[in-house]
């Protein structure tokens, strides 16, 4: 990187539905005009950068673009006067790497409502090894602390175990004394799932004889969903009486058939969890949280693989496919 130039992953539609990822040197000035200017130390993947580098309208309008909804590193400038230059921060969420240039790259332009100062307590690797999804993960804990989950309720549940978000809920909750069962469509990953304080770790096919049920046999108390989908409301119809789940994913799909029955006849609750367009003083609490009572340090390091930016391409494209496993961080200085 040079005071004009910086390297990048930038996406180009090639031909039509075709889109190549390619680590190119761009411009400063090429960066959108906003009053935060970050060189960036570390960055992660993302399922949402693996769409956004396969053409996902839904989540990129226009190209050539830069992925990237992470990023780390250290403030350039900042017009608004809120960082000093050198102050370690991170971004996470808002339109960073969806339509705003992403994190993927040495360098960003943000506004300073995106820009959060990185934690005492955790490294710019830490903190791009959470990310959003980690931030994700804090969220989804956090709610059903306050929906009331205790150890001494029961089992809590985790789908969709071996991916960003799964795999740092089932640490963080096995840290505050939850017994974890994880479900993977992943079972030769079980090793790594009980490394990181799972209980039990269950095939994912454990739920399909729920599908055609209106209600089923408790079997957890609490749960958290990364996939969505018809998994989403299985896993409702298991819940204990007074459970609930967090749910964050979509990667089975954004709909299911439900009905009323765990709801009304157990007092279930369905807890949405967001974390783009959430304020940036909640992100902040909850990152507190992570670099404090909540650091799972020892675990980070078993879920986390270094990659470099020339590398990006092609774990997005084992992101696409479906074959990730824990978090990638990318280490700009590689």
């Amino acid at each position: 990187m040079s005071d004009n130039t910086f390297r990048a992953m930038l996406v180009e539609e090639v031909a039509a539905g075709k889109y190549d990822q390619v680590i190119v040197d761009r411009l400063v000035s090429q960066l959108p005009d906003y009053p935060v200017a970050i060189s960036v130390t570390h960055s992660s993947l993302n399922y949402k950068d693996a769409l956004s580098a396969f053409g996902n309208r839904a989540v990129t309008r226009e190209y050539p673009h830069t992925p990237g909804i992470d990023a780390a590193g250290t403030v350039i400038s900042d017009e608004s006067g809120t960082f000093a230059p050198g102050d370690r921060v991170l971004v996470t969420g808002y339109d960073l790497g969806m339509n705003t240039s992403g994190g993927l790259a040495e360098r960003i332009a943000t506004p300073v409502e995106w820009v959060a100062r990185l934690p005492e307590g955790l490294t710019a690797r830490e903190a791009m090894t959470l990310g959003t999804a980690g931030l994700t993960a804090g969220l989804c804990v956090e709610k059903l602390l306050e929906a009331g989950a205790a150890p001494e309720d029961g089992e809590v549940l985790v789908t969709g175990a071996t991916g960003g978000v799964g795999s740092i809920a089932v640490a963080l909750l096995a840290k505050l004394g939850f017994k974890v069962a994880a479900v993977t469509g992943k079972l030769e990953s079980a090793e790594f799932l009980t490394s990181l304080g799972a209980w039990k770790v269950l095939d994912r096919e454990t739920l399909a004889p729920f599908a055609d049920k209106a209600i089923a046999k408790p079997l957890w108390a609490w749960a958290v969903d990364s996939v969505g989908g018809e998994t989403l409301f299985n896993v409702i119809k298991c819940l204990k009486y007074g459970g609930g789940v967090a749910a964050c994913g979509m990667a089975s799909g954004a709909q299911f058939q439900a009905n009323v029955f765990p709801f009304i006849l157990r007092g279930i609750s369905l807890l949405g969890v967001d974390s783009v367009e959430l304020p940036l003083a909640k992100k902040t609490e909850v990152w507190e949280k992570l670099a404090g009572d909540w650091y799972i340090g020892e675990q980070l390091q078993k879920i986390a693989e270094d990659i470099s930016l020339d590398q990006a391409p092609e774990f997005l494209a084992r992101l696409h496919r479906g074959h990730g496993i824990g978090r990638y961080v990318v280490d700009m200085t590689r």
